[in-house]
């Protein structure tokens, strides 16, 4: 069984920086996509970034420049740095497996995750 744990969430001032990590067990981070997601008002998920099994790696245009997702192989782990924040990125962000093709934020926003974490709470304050 897949388990995926959120770390390093918390509060953060507008234009500073927070490093997101998430544990994984019961799989490892090179057997399928795997993706930031975070919430977004009414409930509904929106893709953050995925690490494809390649190590390639896509990104929500909000986000680009400004985050970077990586994995560690080793360590069974991934990351989401997350620098010059904005008050629209304070939400909860879940750490996320993304089993079908294709991998990407596109993808995981329109057609789903499998398996997500508790999510870590990122709260931003101007």
């Amino acid at each position: 069984q897949v388990h995926l744990a959120e770390s390093g969430g918390g509060p953060v001032q507008a234009g500073g920086s927070l490093r997101l990590s998430c544990a994984v067990s019961g799989t490892t981070v090179d057997s399928y996509c795997m993706a930031w997601v975070r919430q977004i008002p009414m409930g509904g998920l929106d893709g953050v970034a995925t690490i494809d099994t390649d190590g390639s790696i896509d990104y929500a245009w909000a986000v680009r420049g400004r985050f970077t997702a990586y994995k560690d192989s080793k360590k069974n782990m991934i990351y989401l740095e997350m620098e010059r924040v904005k008050p629209d990125d304070g939400t909860t962000y879940y750490c996320a497996t993304r089993h079908r093709r294709p991998c990407s934020v596109e993808a995981a926003t329109l057609y789903g995750i499998n398996d997500w974490g508790k999510g870590a709470l990122v709260t931003i304050s101007s």
